[in-house]
């Protein structure tokens, strides 16, 4: 199984389908990475869909999306459900970012966070505005996971426009 790409390498490049709500609208879209590039971005990947550990991690950082916007982060969350299923939870739980689909857990993979039987490691990924993995939190089993300041800590600053 591939590793965890380590901290100051270019981050992996992937693209995957994606589901965002705008005033209640799904948008669906193909997110690539690599298209990010200018602004620092967060990857959240989590184990699942409407679970409890991932619902309170997802709608934390969706009531501190506005410190993740004043750095100008983005932020993509990312698990191997469904678009279906991403909408339904993002509908229900009224999250503010992307859900993107690896439904063939290809990203996992390159990520290095599978685990057999279980997924995936609950983990987080700061990438800077050049496309550098600048941190990243990966969980050894998925119970915990880092607050919005600790995340906001670590991405790093850039000049906006």
């Amino acid at each position: 199984m591939a590793k965890s790409p380590e901290i100051g390498v270019t981050a992996p490049d992937f693209t995957l389908p994606s589901v965002a709500l705008r005033d209640g609208t799904a948008q669906r879209a193909d997110l690539t990475l690599s298209q990010q590039r200018g602004n620092p971005l967060v990857l959240v990947f989590y184990p699942g869909d409407e679970t409890s550990v991932c619902t309170k991690q997802l709608c934390s950082y969706t009531s501190e999306l506005q410190r993740f916007s004043d750095l100008g982060a983005t932020v993509w969350a990312i698990s191997p459900q469904d678009l279906d299923s991403h909408e339904s939870f993002a509908r229900k739980q009224r999250l503010g970012f992307p859900l993107l689909a690896d439904t063939g857990r290809a990203v996992v993979r390159t990520y290095g966070i599978g685990l057999p039987g279980l997924g995936l490691r609950r983990s987080v990924f700061v990438i800077d505005a050049d496309g550098i993995l600048r941190w990243k939190h990966v969980a050894l089993i998925g119970l915990t996971y880092p607050d919005a300041t600790t995340i906001a800590d670590h991405i790093p600053a850039h000049s906006m426009g």
